[in-house]
């Protein structure tokens, strides 16, 4: 701290019985310096910085999460058109069926219980079409509100999910060191350097405060003066304050701090056991999902071969229309299925690599 001051004295003094008149002229300059001995200045800007990174590392983990969820939601979105599609693909083989159904029972070959199975087989899998909508919708208008458009001015076409160009390729032995992109686990770290350096905030509260203080001026009686090197005049000093008796306030502040400390480590330890589960269950989930598809695939082509088996043997009249509808069943829920699936895989590989810190490298963007 420093200090300037200006002034002018006019005192009268007596001497026997004559007055005299005088004046004096000063121009001075004080600095007050506190120097950092016990470390308590130093410890709460690191306090103050590593907050600052936290509330950073909170944003970030919020933009993470966000885009993520937007991935997510986007993925949901194509697999519906997955479904949409085989459905509406199903919905146009039922169609064809139901007229041969009808004019086979017109020719007398077969009966209405064929038809009238037909035509609820057709109305299921309309309805099932039409229902697929709603949840489209829905992901639709979340998509809307995630970027920050109104959900009435925004649309996507229907585009079904293509596996081969959705999926990134996972690199084999990924570094445990990828976990420290996680922003939670930056802010959770950076929020245990804050709660250390308020230990050494608290523990220089012990010692006592030390001010080193100084004056430097010029004083003459004439103006003319002033400025000369006999005008000069300084003085420099010390003082120490230091709190003797508190109650045992600094004491249990200092453990107020040590229990802080304790369990903001705790909550770091937490947040690194939880990104290491989160990248082993969807690691886990990738490959096991990989291994489902594999098999659904194998299964959906033996419930075609179902079908065209069964369809042949109902057209020449071996086989009824039951055998048929079975096995349309059986090969549109493992379709399904198989969409469900691919569908799976993609948010799976976006919450791996949102458990990863957003990527598979360690480079911080």
């Amino acid at each position: 701290a420093s200090r300037i001051r200006l002034s002018q004295n006019q005192p009268n003094t007596l001497v026997g019985t004559t007055k005299f008149d005088y004046n004096i002229l000063a121009l001075q300059g004080q600095a007050q310096w506190e120097p950092d001995l016990w470390g308590q200045v130093r410890r709460t800007v690191e306090q103050a910085r590593a907050d600052a990174q936290a509330s950073a590392a909170d944003l970030a983990n919020v933009a993470l999460s966000l885009h993520a969820e937007l991935a997510t939601d986007y993925f949901q979105l194509r697999g519906l058109d997955t479904q949409k599609q085989l459905l509406e693909t199903t919905l146009a083989s039922d169609d064809d069926e139901l007229q041969l159904t009808r004019k086979r029972f017109g020719g007398g070959v077969a009966n209405a219980v064929d038809v009238a199975q037909a035509e609820t087989q057709y109305r299921t899998v309309k309805a099932q079409a039409i229902d697929t909508g709603v949840a489209r919708a829905q992901y639709e208008h979340a998509i809307a509100t995630l970027i920050g458009v109104p959900a009435s001015t925004f649309s996507l076409a229907p585009q079904p999910l293509v596996m081969a160009s959705v999926l990134p390729p996972i690199p084999s032995g990924l570094p445990s060191a990828l976990l420290e992109r996680r922003p939670d686990v930056a802010a959770a770290e950076r929020r245990v350097a804050a709660a250390n350096a308020q230990i050494g905030i608290a523990t220089a509260a012990y010692y006592p405060n030390i001010t080193l203080s100084g004056t430097v001026g010029l004083e003459s009686g004439v103006l003319g003066t002033l400025f000369e090197i006999p005008s000069l005049l300084w003085s420099l000093g010390a003082s120490a304050f230091e709190t003797l008796f508190d109650a045992g306030r600094r004491h249990a502040l200092t453990d107020q701090a040590r229990d802080a400390y304790e369990g903001q480590v705790a909550t770091y330890r937490q947040s690194v056991l939880t990104a290491f589960q989160d990248a082993e269950d969807n690691l886990s989930a990738l490959r096991i999902l990989e291994e489902e598809a594999e098999a659904q695939a194998a299964a959906v082509d033996s419930a075609r071969q179902s079908l065209a088996l069964s369809d042949k043997r109902y057209k020449g009249g071996v086989a009824t229309y039951l055998e048929v509808l079975t096995a349309q069943t059986f090969q549109l829920n493992n379709e399904r299925a198989q969409a469900d699936v691919a569908t799976r895989r993609c948010t799976a590989s976006v919450q791996l690599i949102k458990a990863l810190g957003g990527g598979w490298t360690t480079d911080r963007k």
